[in-house]
């Protein structure tokens, strides 16, 4: 929770989720302003490790509290805050896709696993059944094992493919080669910016831009 008063966002307060692009506090109002008002904004740490995506009343801490060390790419957001008490001029903040704060991440924190979800495989995987090549909705497709758990295989990213509902069944206990169903492609671990990727459905092109820069050369759009 963050409340600025001077020169700052007199008395708006953005620890909170918005709704419907508007957070009123205290009779004040912080409002979002821009064609992306349901963006997230790209946070890099100062020497430019990527890190996540935060929320742009994340991004507005980071600003307020001067812990910005530099920018990417044409603002995004015009966020409206309160009106100063001694200029009478209204708190006006134009936020950028991308925001490096000052400090540095942590080097075991430089390269992080991608939690394995069946929304994250189904991501990796384009919603295709890897056996059959069918695209599916999330609730007609399921987690495989390439080999079943009761054969040893692990729950890890190089051993589990997207699959329906219908192959996952056919296949039952058995491996691919055992049931003679290959599978189309080879499943491995998404480094953590293709996750970054797939978790977002409203990614701007100047950070599809930087992310798709930081890609494994093998993985990037030819």
């Amino acid at each position: 929770m963050l409340r600025i008063d001077g020169d700052g966002l007199a008395g708006a307060d953005f620890g909170h989720p918005m709704e419907e692009g508007m957070h009123e506090v205290i009779g004040l109002r912080a409002e979002v302003r821009g064609p992306h008002a349901g963006t997230r904004v790209l946070a890099l740490d100062a020497g430019g490790r990527i890190l996540d995506w935060i929320s742009w009343q994340d991004a507005v801490c980071l600003y307020v509290r001067d812990a910005v060390a530099w920018t990417l790419g044409t603002p995004c957001l015009t966020v409206r805050g309160g009106t100063n008490r001694a200029s009478g001029r209204q708190s006006v903040l134009e936020l950028h896709p991308i925001v490096a704060s000052t400090g540095h991440c942590r080097s075991h924190a430089l390269d992080p696993a991608p939690a394995l979800t069946n929304a994250a495989l189904f991501a990796r995987d384009r919603h295709v059944c890897l056996y059959c090549g069918q695209q599916g909705q999330r609730g007609d497709l399921t987690r495989d094992h390439v080999v079943p758990t009761s054969r040893g295989g692990r729950d890890e990213w190089e051993n589990v493919v997207t699959a329906c509902t219908a192959c996952n069944l056919r296949k039952g206990n058995r491996t691919p080669q055992l049931a003679n169903m290959p599978l189309l492609a080879v499943p491995y671990r998404p480094s953590w910016v293709e996750h970054l990727i797939l978790s977002n459905r409203n990614i701007l092109a100047d950070q599809m831009e930087f992310l798709v820069g930081h890609l494994p050369r093998h993985r990037r759009p030819q």
